[in-house]
């Protein structure tokens, strides 16, 4: 069974194509995969397999280590648009895939960057149920009071600013982030953006992400944090620097969204017979 490895900014996928599995691709064997020392590793899964219907190039499925499935993912969504262009899925500059949030539009900027259109960022969804129009909240997590706006970008996004980065780099993600991620106020978690204001429309992000804890990026954490900047009087583009580089936000007045980075390939391979027999054992 072949597959490949992909990042974007440090964010690392295991990308496989459904036809080449002989397995259903079940959440222990995505936990399996994404083992560090017995698998191959990885911030998740990205299956893409035969879009439903026309005018798609694939459909995309996006998997966290947990083997929980994820509605969408900036930097999976990158990394699957450039690889399906090296594969020969499309020749086109601008494509189509399904998701499970939905329809998302790319277009290919060269062979290792694009941007994605995310659609509009929403203030109010059944992932915080309990909000207020402007997305504000307020929790205790981690013996601190944090205030935050929930944003949902395909997935839920809660950003938290803080004043100063400084700050910013001394927050122990650990000791909050789980609490937040798991809150009440979230029946099916939510993903967390600490950011400060660098500069005029630049900020620092460090991301929380649901189901698989601190990673050195996140497209739509990025995202998140960029909307609640831009509805606090940042201006737009957001240049949102993380941990494994920056990317680009572009935030209409309506909200819409525009994200922009790159994404490359580390390596290509085969598992091993061995571990294919422990997957199929796997359930």
């Amino acid at each position: 069974m072949e597959f490949e490895k992909w990042h974007a900014l440090g964010n690392d996928y295991l990308i496989l194509e459904a036809t080449r599995l002989p397995f259903e691709l079940t959440p222990a064997r995505v936990r399996a995969l994404c083992a560090a020392h017995t698998g191959v590793f990885g911030d998740g899964v990205l299956l893409l397999s035969a879009p439903d219907g026309t005018g798609f190039v694939a459909r995309l499925r996006i998997f966290n280590p947990d083997g929980s499935e994820a509605e969408l993912s900036g930097n999976g969504a990158r990394e699957a648009v450039l690889y399906l262009r090296r594969r020969g899925w499309t020749q086109a500059d601008r494509v189509a895939l399904q998701t499970a949030a939905g329809p998302i539009h790319a277009s290919i900027t060269s062979s290792r960057s694009c941007t994605i259109e995310l659609g509009r960022a929403r203030l109010v969804s059944d992932d915080f149920p309990a909000g207020p129009p402007d997305g504000h909240g307020e929790l205790l997590a981690g013996g601190r009071r944090w205030r935050f706006r929930h944003v949902h970008v395909g997935n839920p996004q809660c950003a938290i600013a803080v004043d100063d980065p400084a700050e910013l780099a001394l927050l122990d993600l650990s000791a909050f982030g789980p609490e937040i991620e798991r809150h009440r106020l979230f029946p099916n978690r939510t993903n967390i953006s600490w950011y400060t204001a660098l500069a005029p429309g630049r900020i620092g992000a460090r991301i929380f992400e649901r189901g698989v804890g601190e990673t050195s990026a996140s497209g739509t954490g990025a995202t998140g944090a960029a909307v609640s900047y831009v509805l606090d009087g940042g201006a737009s583009p957001v240049t949102v620097a993380l941990g494994g580089g920056e990317l680009e936000v572009a935030v209409g007045e309506d909200l819409r969204i525009n994200l922009s980075g790159w994404a490359v390939p580390v390596f290509r391979g085969t598992l091993a017979d061995d571990f294919l027999k422990e997957l199929h054992a796997t359930e």
